[in-house]
C-alpha cells in the first residue's frame, strides 16, 4: 500500500490504527516502565560516581538522563493507570450501558447537577481516551525536549573544548571564532526559549520573525527539532492538548516539592552533622562504602575502629586539587594542558611532546609537591607523609599513604589533614578534613 499521505487507503489505515492504538500504548508503556525502573538506579549510581570524580560533562549528561527518566516514568505510570480506568469503564459500559439518573432516585438539585457535570457515560469514556492518548504522546515529546536542551548545552561545551581550548589552532583565531559562536548560540537559545514559553510569539510578529528565522533554522538542526516538529504544532493547534500541557507544569512542580520535602526530627542533629569532630560521616570510612551509591567525598580511612598497626589514609583526586598543586608550584603546569574532553583524532604532530625522562621527573615532582602541601596529624602529633597514587575500593583515583599506630593510646583519636594553599602570595595552612576513629590494640 502506498504511504502517500493523500492516499485514501492510507488515511483509512491510519484511522484504523488510531482506533486500536491503545493496545500498542499499553505494550510500549509496560516495556518502557520496566526498562526505566531498571535503568534509573544505574543512572543514579553513575551520576554519584561522576560527581565523586568531578567529571563535569558526564555529570551534565547523567543529570539530564535522570531527569528524562523521571519525567517519562511518571507520565507512563499515570498513562497506565488512566488507560486501566478507561478499559474498566468500557467493561462497565458493556454490562450497564448509560447512566440512568432517574433510577438513582436523587432529588432534582443533585440530578441536575450530575447531569450537567457528567452529561453521559460515553462522554466520560471519550474524555478518558483523549487524556490517555495525549498523555502518551506528551511523554515522549518531553523526552525530545530534554534531548534538545542537552544538545544545546553540549554545543556550547563543544565550542569551548574543541575550538577555544584547541591548542592546535592559532590562539587569536580560536578565541575570536569561539566567542563568535558562543554569542550566536547564546542569542539563539534565548530567542528559542522565549518563543517556546510564549508558544510562538516571535513567529507571529513580522519583523521579529525575520530576525528569529535564521536562529530557528539553525537550532532545528542543533536540537534535532525537525524530528518532532509536527508533534509540537499538532499540540499547539488544539485547546484540549494545550490545556493538558499547561496542567502538567504545576503537577511537576508539586512533585518536585514533595520529593524534596524532608521531616526534621531534631533542632541540633543538623548542626552536629556539619561538625567534623562530632559527626561520623560514613563516606570517611572505607568499610562502610557498602552500597553502590557510596563514594568517598574528600578522604577516608579503613574503619571507625582500628586495631591494625597502621591507619590507611586515602585522599580523593580532583581537578580542583590539581589546580591547587599548580598554584603552589607553577613549574608543574605543562605548556599544553591535556585535561578535559579530548578527541583521539590528532590535529598536529605533537612536536611539544615531552621525553619519557622529562615525564618521569615531572611525575616524581608532582608527588613530592603533593606531600609537601599536605600535613597529616593524629591528634596533635604530625606524621611524615609518603603519598603515592592509587585507587580505593570504589575505583576512585587518589593519593594513598599509611600511618603507624604504634604509641597510640586506646580510645578516640582525630586524624587531621591540613593543606597549604597560596593566598595573595602567602602560604596559609588550612584544615582540609578531620576524621574521628577509635584505636584498640
Amino acid at each position: 500500500m502506498s504511504a502517500n499521505h493523500d492516499n485514501k487507503d492510507f488515511k483509512q489505515l491510519l484511522d484504523k490504527l488510531q482506533q486500536e492504538s491503545w493496545q500498542l500504548e499499553l505494550i510500549i508503556s509496560g516495556f518502557a516502565i520496566f526498562g526505566l525502573l531498571s535503568a534509573y538506579p544505574e543512572i543514579q549510581v553513575s551520576l554519584l560516581r561522576a560527581e565523586a570524580n568531578n567529571i563535569i560533562y558526564i555529570i551534565i549528561l547523567l543529570l539530564i538522563s535522570k531527569i528524562a527518566c523521571a519525567i517519562l516514568l511518571f507520565n507512563l505510570l499515570i498513562h497506565v493507570i488512566l488507560r486501566g480506568l478507561w478499559i474498566g469503564a468500557l467493561g462497565l459500559r458493556y454490562v450497564s450501558g448509560e447512566i440512568e439518573f432517574d433510577e438513582l432516585n436523587y432529588q432534582n438539585r443533585f440530578k441536575k447537577y450530575l447531569k450537567k457535570k457528567i452529561v453521559s457515560f460515553d462522554k466520560y469514556v471519550a474524555t478518558l481516551e483523549n487524556y490517555c492518548s495525549v498523555l502518551f504522546a506528551i511523554s515522549f515529546l518531553l523526552i525530545f525536549y530534554v534531548i534538545s536542551i542537552t544538545l544545546a548545552v553540549l554545543s556550547i561545551i563543544a565550542v569551548v573544548f574543541f575550538i577555544i581550548d584547541n591548542e592546535a589552532l592559532h590562539e587569536g583565531f580560536r578565541i575570536a571564532l569561539g566567542v563568535f559562536l558562543l554569542v550566536i548560540l547564546a542569542i539563539g537559545m534565548i530567542l528559542t526559549f522565549i518563543d517556546f514559553i510564549t508558544q510562538g510569539f516571535l513567529k507571529k510578529k513580522k519583523w521579529l520573525s525575520k530576525i528569529y528565522f535564521p536562529f530557528y533554522w539553525l537550532f532545528s538542526f542543533i536540537t534535532l527539532s525537525f524530528l518532532y516538529r509536527a508533534l509540537v504544532y499538532n499540540f499547539l493547534d488544539n485547546k484540549f492538548t494545550k490545556r493538558i500541557s499547561f496542567l502538567l507544569v504545576p503537577i511537576y512542580i508539586i512533585i518536585l516539592i514533595i520529593v524534596t520535602a524532608k521531616y526534621q526530627t531534631s533542632n541540633h542533629l543538623g548542626n552536629i552533622k556539619t561538625s567534623a569532630t562530632l559527626y561520623l560521616n560514613k563516606t570517611n570510612y572505607e568499610n562502610l562504602l557498602i552500597n553502590n551509591e557510596d563514594f568517598v567525598e574528600k578522604a577516608s580511612i579503613q574503619s571507625k575502629t582500628i586495631s591494625d598497626a597502621y591507619v590507611k589514609l586515602f585522599i580523593v583526586f580532583s581537578e580542583n586539587l590539581e589546580e591547587r598543586l599548580y598554584n603552589f608550584h607553577p613549574s608543574l603546569k605543562p605548556v599544553n594542558d591535556r585535561r578535559g574532553l579530548k578527541t583521539k583524532i590528532k590535529l598536529n604532530n605533537n612536536k611539544n611532546r615531552l621525553s619519557r625522562k622529562k615525564r618521569d621527573s615531572l611525575a616524581y615532582k608532582y608527588i613530592e609537591v603533593f606531600n609537601t602541601m599536605n600535613e597529616v596529624y593524629i591528634d596533635s602529633v604530625k606524621y611524615p607523609t609518603d603519598f603515592l597514587i592509587g585507587t580505593n575500593v570504589k575505583s576512585q583515583t587518589g593519593f594513598e599513604t599509611y600511618l603507624p599506630t604504634k604509641g597510640l593510646s586506646d580510645g578516640k583519636h582525630l586524624l587531621k589533614v591540613r593543606r597549604k594553599v597560596i593566598k595573595k602570595k602567602d602560604t596559609i595552612l588550612r584544615r582540609y578534613i578531620t576524621i574521628p576513629f577509635w584505636y584498640f590494640e
